[in-house]
């Protein structure tokens, strides 16, 4: 395992983040969702603000690049009035709560989201900024292998459960039990882990929740990651390395009541009952751009050794549709903290592979030669 310098916290509205383009303010719509006017005016945002590019994440949160610090607190004050920013700094960064896109009007899914994130904003529980909850309630769980510390997803048998990740069970729960079932798991974590790490990690070295808020009830099947096409509620498309315009923001805005966030960077257009076909949408579930993820890079980021999407776009037509590329621009991993079936990290040197692992681990190669790799990749895929 790798080791390397980590921020420890995400931008937000109110904390932006340098980068090689300008400031990242990251924005957390609530419920998952956002409204076709708050689509618009955040597209427009993007664009008087910003350089006009937005960023879909891991998260299911968006990012707008390249504010100007000149630009920062008219930004925040634009996205207040749409209702996307929270009090202060540190309930935004507390507000981190992942819901599953495949909601129907009148399920548990909203409401819960609602009152989660209300019991967010009136508590301080001095979480890590990273630490996050997930609301899985759908017949089979679509967020299993989306980072979350705390689950409220469906159980085997058909009620609510709330879980800690890292753990094969949870706790039983009705509905008006759920949402203080897991801020008592947070409140435990905590006082246990002193405020550090992730629940996962925790629970691997050896924690276990306390009795009254742990269980024996065990987690309804999980499906594959989706793919863009068609699905119930609408039309779910994917974009270049999870990137889209705000133009095209401000057309989908135009075309549904609201857009879904998701955390396969992919944005779920409600009530479309056919694909739309704009420049840079991914809308086929066999598109080989849907197989390879990349960081921003270089110079888009401090630091990236390398341009990882140049390399990326002429990689992805020559990875089987089995497998998974991820190109990272340093060893951090930023676009994607799980293994692929091979991980390209940018060096000072080359890029390193590493074969079904993360960009943290330790490579099977060193120093590989960028203008080989396109020649080289059958070998690499499958060589030694």
């Amino acid at each position: 395992m790798k080791s390397f310098p980590v921020k420890g916290w995400c931008p937000s509205a109110l904390r932006p983040m340098l980068s090689g383009d300008g400031f990242l303010v990251r924005v957390r719509p609530r419920g998952g969702r956002l409204t076709s006017a708050q689509a618009s005016s955040l597209a427009k945002l993007a664009t008087a603000f910003g350089n006009g590019r937005i960023d879909l994440t891991g998260r299911a949160n968006l990012q707008i690049r390249g504010v100007r610090e000149r630009n920062q607190d008219a930004l925040a004050a634009a996205l207040d009035r749409l209702g996307l920013v929270d009090a202060n700094a540190e309930r935004e960064a507390q507000r981190n709560v992942l819901v599953t896109p495949f909601w129907r009007e009148g399920d548990a899914t909203q409401l819960l989201a609602v009152e989660l994130e209300c019991a967010l904003a009136a508590a301080s529980l001095g979480l890590p900024e990273k630490f996050g909850f997930a609301i899985d309630c759908g017949e089979m769980r679509v967020l299993a292998r989306a980072p979350a510390d705390i689950r409220i997803e469906r159980g085997a048998q058909g009620g609510l459960i709330v879980r800690a990740d890292g753990t094969q069970e949870g706790r039983a729960v009705a509905h008006e039990e759920a949402v203080p079932t897991a801020l008592a798991l947070a409140k435990w974590f905590v006082a246990s882990a002193e405020g550090r790490g992730r629940m996962a990690t925790h629970i691997a070295d050896g924690a276990k929740p306390p009795r009254a808020i742990a269980g024996s009830a065990g987690p309804a099947p999980a499906m594959d990651t989706p793919s863009a096409g068609l699905v119930e509620g609408g039309a779910l498309v994917g974009f270049t390395f999870g990137q889209l315009q705000s133009e095209t923001l401000e057309i989908f805005a135009t075309l549904a009541p609201g857009l879904r966030m998701t955390p396969w960077r992919m944005l779920l257009i409600e009530g479309l009952n056919e694909m739309p076909q704009l420049s840079g949408v991914l809308t086929r579930a066999d598109d080989p751009l849907l197989r390879v993820t990349a960081c921003t890079g270089a110079p888009g980021c401090f630091e990236a050794h390398a341009d990882t999407r140049k390399l990326a776009a002429a990689l992805a037509a020559h990875i089987p549709v089995d497998a998974r590329l991820h190109v990272s621009g340093c060893a951090k991993g930023c676009a994607h903290p799980g293994p692929a079936s091979l991980t390209l990290v940018g060096t000072a040197n080359g890029f390193d592979l590493v074969r079904d692992g993360s960009a943290r681990d330790v490579p099977n190669m060193c120093g590989l030669d960028p203008a080989r790799l396109l020649t080289d990749l059958g070998a690499l895929l499958g060589g030694p």
